[in-house]
């Protein structure tokens, strides 16, 4: 009996450590990043065996969208859990003057006995000026227990260096700020803020391997200047092997002013070979990113923490290489709202999901898996049941805005829709994504489709009226200047 009785509590006990143990959180953030550059999602060129090998221990979603398609508005959106429009995070600013003493995602852990910690870019921070001079950003002290950043001599490592925007004659050097140019670095990877990084992060995870942490490891490759050392460029060499997206005459002769990105082919003035050189150059970045997620990987398996941390991987939004003369960022076709996400979750088996989600929902559902509240006024969604039943879905649609443009995108399952102004002053476009997956047909002005388009007005509308009824008690709806606390 005195043996049943204590195998009894032991058992309980047993059941009581695994109802109360936490998974840790390591949330890896890539920046400027299209998913179409990863391997695990179809890229033959660009290999990335590192964040492949997390795809193939956890869950792949090839339908994820960010909520602001540059670094400000989406990073304060995640991190807040609030969409841009909600708490007028439009810019590149922190989100905490809107949302006051709410928790951020990281806070939430912290307020509740997590070691949190950041190092490098989570929150905004400008590249390359934010990375050369060091500093923290638009970041949120109040986030972290601790907070590190890396920094790099960006477009000003020695090496051979070209600038390919607005250099048609050659004769600029390579130059600073946020222009398209490649250097073919000298040095290893510990010259670079992204090598830095990785070492901070290993550190710090073998330093709190014995507590709870939530540990955002942000890097700025491939965010231009695309500098990576000399090792990464061979396989995309000689760059006139490097194979451009299709050019299709007259693509945007059916699509309104706004929907013409601001960084093209033309006004950057880059003929075919800087484009393959850009193309190459940015692969070389994604290739020495990889290669620092494989450290921090590495790291966790070497401090037994494989099976008791929930991982993440991510970018803040996508990234356009010459789809549509498109390049960058800004614009709401999917190379550019469309997202790499993968969560690896311990004692999940691998899978894809084709399910609609956003970076918004990473909050409540991490919470949700770790046995966190999630607080009411989060406006992502739990997406956790899509790691046992990957066909769940939780979204008739993904949003995502373009604040620069005054965009907005609905993105359903066989639809995009595009609108430019509240009331689509601005003009839309509407893509049949079955029938036109790379959204060369404007379907706006076909007289077919016109219940469709009034449709999807009516969806704005409603969406936008729907996330401004948050717990701010900010009217965004007014002009900047007349702001004012609702009464």
């Amino acid at each position: 009996m005195k043996r049943l009785i204590a195998c009894c509590f032991l058992a309980g006990s047993l059941s009581a450590f695994a109802a109360d143990k936490r998974y840790n959180v390591l949330f890896i953030i890539s920046d400027d990043l299209t998913y179409t550059a990863l391997s695990c999602y179809g890229n033959t060129v660009c290999k990335t065996p590192n964040i492949d090998a997390i795809a193939a221990r956890g869950t792949r979603f090839t339908r994820a969208y960010c909520q602001g398609t540059y670094c400000g508005p989406s990073r304060a959106s995640f991190m807040s859990g609030y969409y841009p429009h909600a708490t007028g995070a439009l810019g590149y600013a922190s989100p905490r003057p809107k949302i006051g003493t709410r928790a951020t995602w990281a806070q939430h852990y912290k307020d509740q006995g997590y070691y949190t910690a950041r190092v490098g870019k989570i929150y905004h921070m400008g590249v390359p000026g934010g990375i050369e001079s060091g500093g923290d950003g638009a970041d949120d002290p109040a986030s972290w227990t601790e907070r590190f950043n890396s920094k790099g001599p960006e477009w000003r490592a020695p090496g051979d260096g070209e600038t390919l925007q607005n250099n048609p004659d050659g004769k600029k050097p390579a130059v600073g700020g946020n222009t398209f140019v490649v250097v073919e670095a000298d040095g290893d990877d510990l010259v670079h803020a992204d090598g830095k990084t990785a070492k901070k992060a290993v550190e710090l995870i073998h330093l709190h391997k014995d507590k709870p942490f939530w540990l955002g490891v942000g890097f700025v490759r491939p965010h231009v200047p695309f500098v990576a050392p000399r090792s990464y460029y061979p396989p995309f060499k000689p760059y006139d092997t490097m194979v451009l997206p299709e050019k299709v005459p007259g693509d945007w002769d059916d699509i309104p002013k706004a929907g013409i990105n601001y960084c093209t082919s033309s006004n950057m003035k880059m003929d075919i070979r800087r484009q393959k050189k850009a193309v190459g150059g940015y692969y070389a970045s994604v290739a020495f990113m990889d290669a620092q997620v494989g450290k921090v990987m590495q790291a966790l398996k070497q401090a037994g923490l494989e099976e008791n941390t929930i991982v993440i991987f991510t970018s803040d939004h996508g990234y356009h290489l010459g789809e549509h003369d498109f390049w960058a960022k800004v614009s709401l076709r999917d190379e550019s709202a469309g997202v790499p996400l993968i969560i690896s979750v311990p004692g999940k088996k691998p899978a894809v999901c084709h399910s609609l989600v956003e970076l918004l929902d990473l909050y409540p559902s991490t919470a949700k898996l770790c046995g966190l509240a999630i607080p009411e006024r989060i406006q992502g969604l739990d997406i956790s049941p899509m790691l046992d039943q990957p066909a769940h879905r939780v979204r008739d649609a993904a949003f995502s805005v373009a604040p620069m443009r005054k965009g907005f995108l609905l993105r359903e399952d066989s639809w995009a829709c595009i609108q430019y102004g509240e009331n689509a002053g601005g003009g839309l476009e509407l893509f049949n994504m079955e029938k036109d997956p790379r959204q060369y047909t404007n379907l706006e002005g076909n007289p077919e489709y016109a219940s469709v388009v009034e449709g999807f007005k009516a969806k704005f509308a409603a969406k936008l009226k729907a996330l401004r009824e948050n717990d701010l008690g900010i009217d965004y709806t007014a002009p900047a200047k007349k702001r004012k606390k609702k009464k």
